[in-house]
């Protein structure tokens, strides 16, 4: 098979995906969510999803939805996979889940210093409408939230 690339597929995360859910995690973020945060999504039912690469875990994204509305809570992408395109496949296939379990809105809260998660939230047409003042926890004090959202349509 020399020669064939490798495509990235999408898998439901489950409880052996958590250490290294975790682990990527923690790669990402400053104040990352724990091993527990992504177990209690699961455990929730929440609309979790890693993609892998030659089984290699790559990303992974955590949906949870309420009637006909949902929220991203978080997403990410391997430092080492960025910028290829994956975090455009990750962010599709969850508002498609999103979608597809009956919402008609996705939501989300995103750093401002994250300009490259708010420049592709914006490619694929969320608007900002609203701020959460000092949201997130931050190296030096508490940083803001822009409030993002999406209409899903078929």
């Amino acid at each position: 098979m020399s020669g064939l690339a490798i495509a990235a597929e999408f898998f439901p995360m489950n409880e052996r995906d958590l250490d290294a859910v975790a682990a990527l995690e923690a790669s990402l973020q400053v104040f990352p969510w724990s091993r527990g945060n992504f177990a209690d999504s699961l455990q929730s039912g929440y609309s979790a999803w890693v993609l892998r690469l030659g089984g290699d875990l790559i990303g992974f994204s955590v949906v949870m939805s309420v009637l006909d509305e949902a929220h991203l809570l978080n997403i990410g992408v391997g430092k080492r996979y960025q910028g290829q395109g994956y975090g455009a496949r990750l962010l599709r296939h969850a508002m498609e889940c999103a979608r597809l379990g009956g919402a008609d809105r996705l939501f989300l809260e995103v750093r401002p210093s994250n300009e490259r998660a708010v420049d592709l939230y914006r490619h694929f047409g969320f608007r900002q409408i609203g701020l959460r003042k000092g949201y997130y926890p931050a190296v030096t004090g508490r940083e803001d939230a822009l409030i993002f959202d999406k209409e899903l349509v078929a």
